[in-house]
């Protein structure tokens, strides 16, 4: 998606940006000078830990509900991991944060004349919706399709090969009109140069729910019951749609809408078509978690 935001040259309502009497963030629990321009999100608070014990130093954690942040130096880069739970709410929540803190001066209430944009790569787990691509083996995300709405809640100006895909989505999927729209969004392509190097490339579809939305059903049917199915089968000019998770589509249309690079790249510890999962997924992680330190640093 195209950068576009509303610059604040008047004070914005402290109902809407929320400071702390310590002159934090509200949900995150930062400062300003608390995040580097390098930033590593996770979903789970846990692996925030798994991923700062590899730093050279930490000088910070911070904790506040399900967000949790690291920062430290690596390879004598400063870089920060934080936790984002699970969700494209949560998502909302975190970039919009992300870039209040550097790019909206707080003690004005105003934005800054200079944009500072970041890097934040997604260190995720996720579901192959594809045979060929092997439990255990990494994906990288050259677009995310998402089933989550919130991408029309802004005001954003998607860009033509996205256009294009939601077009070729719209022809080949049989997507009810009472499930939120479908929309394309796509990660930064320098990103994924640095990283897409023994990995898979393609789409990541990204759901709001964890059964039903990803076509799982225990005691309810789900609305679309072969979705999985048409998602396999989607190809628009050679590109497919790689594996299934839940935070990409909302950080690639609001990290570009902001103006800031994205990317996510996953470990692949489920394949929906063979039915298998992972023995030992953590330590699937712990190998792209020494990839992405490395790549990120390099």
């Amino acid at each position: 998606m195209l950068y576009r935001t509303i610059e604040h040259n008047t004070p914005i309502a402290p109902s809407e940006l929320i400071i702390t009497a310590e002159g934090k963030i509200y949900h995150l629990n930062l400062h300003p000078n608390d995040i580097a321009d390098d930033i590593i999100v996770v979903g789970d608070q846990n692996r925030v830990k798994q991923i700062s014990q590899h730093f050279d130093s930490i000088e910070l954690r911070v904790e506040n509900r399900e967000f949790i942040t690291h920062t430290g130096i690596y390879n004598g880069k400063r870089l920060t991991v934080l936790s984002t739970g699970i969700g494209c709410d949560n998502i909302d929540i975190v970039i919009n944060e992300l870039d209040a803190l550097v790019n909206i001066d707080f003690n004005l209430k105003i934005t800054k004349k200079e944009h500072r944009q970041l890097n934040i790569i997604r260190l995720g787990t996720s579901g192959s919706l594809q045979a060929s691509i092997p439990v255990d083996s990494f994906v990288v995300s050259e677009y995310g399709l998402g089933f989550d709405g919130l991408a029309g809640f802004y005001d954003g100006v998607f860009e033509k090969d996205e256009l294009l895909l939601k077009e070729s989505f719209d022809k080949q999927i049989n997507w009810g009109p009472e499930i939120n729209p479908p929309y394309f969004a796509k990660g930064s392509n320098e990103l994924i140069q640095k990283f897409k190097e023994g990995m898979h490339k393609g789409i990541t579809a990204t759901a709001n729910g964890f059964y039903g939305p990803q076509g799982r059903s225990l005691r309810l049917a789900a609305k679309i019951p072969n979705l999985n199915e048409q998602l396999n089968e989607f190809n628009h000019h050679g590109l497919k749609i790689t594996n299934f998770e839940m935070e990409t589509s909302a950080l690639y249309a609001l990290s570009g809408m902001l103006g800031h690079n994205a990317c996510t790249v996953c470990a692949i510890i489920a394949n929906r078509f063979k039915g298998e999962y992972s023995k030992d997924y953590k330590l699937t992680v712990d190998k792209l978690i020494q990839i992405v330190l490395t790549r990120l640093t390099a």
